[in-house]
């Protein structure tokens, strides 16, 4: 067993539980016992953490320390520990509350939690060590957790931008597809049937090519036909038509904004140590790749094999069986949706791009397997790939190298 292993499995002293708050937190200190030996609401700045810190360790240098939240307002308290080198556990809220059921009293107090936070960590062994990760992987948590937020909010731009555009030419709202840059940007100078009748097919088209539009002659001469389809003007047509330029350059913007975004996650995962090793896995380029570095750390140490891998992308079902009900396998209820999405996706794009892969699914599917359940049970067979890649710093090979016999 190795020196980390070994201090990970050696039983502290004393249990320091944090209930995590924006403004303030709330530390409890307990002993094997259960005794507190400290209780303290602390403000969330430097100065206060550190004499925290230093309180706790006065009491004993042999502490883990248990937190309710792994970002956000924990962030400082969590740098503080790790630059002092002191061991951290993560429960999960959902787990706090439900445990704090099983204490005495009906009150919910911040002391109270974490005094459940630092009982749970006391008697829990199957709780795994806070690892926020390298810098690069930190970095690529951040961008990817940004890239989100305009992703969303183009979706429900193109929503609003579809039913404005419904109440005024529903024929041009049936024949585009406004998830692509091409008719987004005809809206932004083509929105009425009568505008588009004026101009006719050659003047949009050109319209089009000069701004680099794919497939200019053919999204042309789908909107005069829609135009052609629609004679009659709307009430209140000349301002949705304001309305619908307004919405698509929004698009527009968020677009441009998204693919900053890619470029700046792609670049900062290329320079992950691991970077080359998870690319190499058919399907899984750097957006994705940087998905999984940031949902796991890029630290395999932090799971220990590849079955806890899977567990925590959700890939390895958990047994529901009652009475006589046995072999009533699930979905684990707590798994990270960002690893299964990376694994999942990253499973649908290899289809068309490895033999194996494809083998692999096709024989699911001969087994009487539904398309979805046939592409977990690849994405689970690719997380022990990436695994063995990972840990053995190679690069996936098609087919495995021969060996020459002995």
């Amino acid at each position: 067993m190795r020196d980390d292993e070994l201090a990970e499995v050696t039983v502290p002293q004393i249990w320091a539980g944090v209930d995590i708050g924006k403004e303030q937190h709330h530390c409890v200190v307990i002993n094997a016992e259960g005794d507190r030996l400290l209780s303290r609401r602390v403000q969330n700045d430097e100065t206060a953490l550190l004499e925290l810190v230093g309180d706790v360790l006065a009491l004993s240098e042999d502490v883990l320390w248990a937190v309710d939240m792994n970002h956000g307002g924990a962030a400082l308290l969590i740098g503080l520990l790790l630059s002092h080198d002191q061991p951290m556990a993560y429960i999960t809220g959902l787990a706090v509350h439900r445990a704090s059921g099983t204490y005495r009293g009906e009150g919910k107090t911040d002391a109270k939690d974490a005094f459940v936070i630092a009982d749970q960590a006391r008697m829990r062994r199957d709780l795994g060590l806070l690892r926020p990760g390298d810098e690069i992987a930190v970095d690529l948590r951040t961008l990817t957790t940004r890239r989100t937020d305009p992703v969303c909010d183009r979706t429900r731009q193109i929503n609003r931008l579809r039913g404005q555009l419904l109440e005024i030419f529903p024929a041009l709202e049936r024949v585009l597809d406004l998830t692509n840059k091409g008719p987004v940007l005809l809206l932004t100078g083509y929105q009425t049937p009568a505008g588009i009748r004026r101009s006719g097919t050659r003047r949009i088209e050109t319209w089009l090519r000069n701004r680099k539009v794919r497939g200019a002659a053919a999204l042309a001469k789908a909107a005069v036909d829609a135009a052609e389809a629609q004679h009659t003007a709307l009430p209140g047509e000349k301002l949705a038509a304001t309305m619908v330029v307004r919405l698509a350059k929004g698009v527009m913007a968020l677009d441009e904004e998204i693919a900053e975004l890619d470029a700046l996650i792609e670049a900062r995962f290329r320079e992950h140590p691991h970077a080359e090793v998870i690319r190499s896995l058919p399907g899984m380029g750097a957006r994705l790749g940087a998905e999984f570095i940031a949902a796991t750390g890029g630290d395999m140490d932090a799971f220990g094999s590849a079955d806890r891998l899977a567990g925590y992308a959700g890939l390895a079902p958990a047994p529901r069986d009652s009475g006589r009900v046995s072999g009533n396998l699930r979905r684990p209820r707590r798994y990270h949706r960002g690893l299964l999405r990376s694994f999942c996706l990253s499973s649908l794009a290899s289809l068309k791009s490895c033999p194996a892969s494809k083998a692999y699914y096709e024989r699911k599917r001969a087994e009487g397997k539904g398309h979805k359940q046939a592409l977990l049970a690849l994405a689970r067979r690719r997380v022990n790939v990436l695994w063995a890649m990972i840990r053995d710093g190679s690069c996936y090979q098609a087919t495995p190298p021969v060996t020459a016999a002995a």
